[in-house]
């Protein structure tokens, strides 16, 4: 039996990074992945998923959206303090509607295989 394991902020290793969108990985262990994404402000990413992957998230601070196109188009809001799933294969976009504030989300991948799988519009 290990101990409880903590990686303080500053020991984030960085993970995939780009259009406006940084993760940050805190563990990455057997089928399971623990990051932190920074949003900035007007940012929408591109339509993905997390291939065989779900992923369970809690919105730290600022605002997110999250549009999905699985059989009935959707946009959700998301508040600070609230919590979110997202299934297995499930195609959607993070996009931050602020214009001055990033947005920072903790997310928790369980499964194995790519953590983002990027599609066509």
């Amino acid at each position: 039996m290990t101990g409880i394991e903590v990686v303080h902020g500053s020991a984030l290793t960085k993970g995939d990074t780009k259009n406006g969108i940084t993760r940050m990985k805190a563990f990455d262990k057997e089928n399971v992945i623990g990051s932190q994404s920074k949003i900035a402000p007007k940012i929408v990413s591109s339509w993905h998923h997390h291939g065989t992957r779900q992923l369970f998230g809690f919105l730290v601070s600022g605002r997110l959206q999250l549009e999905s196109v699985h059989d009935n188009p959707r946009m959700v809001d998301i508040h600070p303090g609230d919590f979110f799933h997202i299934p297995v294969g499930l195609v959607h976009r993070d996009l931050n509607p602020d214009t001055d504030r990033e947005a920072v989300v903790s997310t928790i991948l369980i499964g194995t295989g790519p953590a983002v799988v990027n599609v066509e519009a």
